[in-house]
């Protein structure tokens, strides 16, 4: 395929906090810090449905409770957008994500659904959460897991809309394209300078591979092609 570029622009993010909502015998325990240098933290994780914001599914962004931010600015970590390597170590899976406000309960943290799938979580399981810092990408491969994708009359723009609402890209997810009320799952499955790359004030060469489920077409021969390989393989059998 002819690969395509998408280059991005830096959107900043809402830095907002609220006060708590929920108890934590609901929730859960609070978030656990790590020490050290480096902000790392565990939380209750929930998707994003439970406070009503659907179209967070269209992104990577979470929303994390106000100690986060208390934290990273305690750390003097302003840099953004914030991007985080969010890991479920139950079933070592991990990924990498932004972060669009800090208003959630003490101890939650809401995700697309899309991302908990990815890492295998359900509601109410832990996830850790760590600051990173990711290479601007300059190329990544991706590869629509269902060959009706390509029906959509341009797949290359719808792409490159949905990825102005992602900032990173990790190489072995699934991300969620919404289009005309469908959805479509498209795989990373190659990204460079690194397998997780930040997509953020970027031109990224974006190519496409076949889709998962796509089968190469068999084109039959033209009927006199047939006949002259049939004549051919009696020629050669009566020699």
């Amino acid at each position: 395929t002819t690969p395509t570029r998408c280059t991005r622009t830096h959107a900043a993010h809402h830095i907002t906090t609220a006060n708590p909502r929920a108890s934590s015998a609901m929730f859960g325990q609070r978030a656990m810090f790590g020490g050290g240098g480096t902000f790392v933290a565990q939380y209750r994780c929930y998707p994003v449905s439970f406070i009503d914001r659907p179209q967070l599914e269209n992104g990577d962004k979470v929303i994390l409770p106000p100690s986060a931010l208390d934290r990273l600015t305690q750390m003097m970590i302003d840099e953004y957008p914030m991007l985080f390597e969010v890991t479920n170590a139950k079933m070592k899976k991990s990924t990498n994500c932004g972060v669009l406000e800090f208003v959630a309960e003490e101890g939650v943290v809401y995700l697309p659904y899309w991302m908990m799938q990815n890492l295998m979580l359900t509601e109410g399981d832990i996830v850790k959460f760590q600051y990173t810092k990711l290479a601007k990408g300059s190329f990544v491969k991706l590869r629509p897991q269902t060959k009706d994708f390509l029906d959509i009359s341009n797949p290359k723009a719808v792409l490159e809309t949905t990825l102005r609402t992602y900032t990173c890209l990790t190489v072995g997810d699934s991300i969620l394209i919404n289009y005309n009320n469908k959805r479509y799952y498209i795989d990373v499955v190659e990204a460079r300078p690194n397998s997780a790359i930040s997509i953020v004030d970027t031109d990224c060469e974006v190519d496409f591979a076949p889709p998962l489920d796509y089968v190469e077409p068999v084109y039959e021969k033209p009927a006199e092609l047939r006949e002259a390989a049939a004549r051919k393989a009696a020629e050669e059998a009566a020699a």
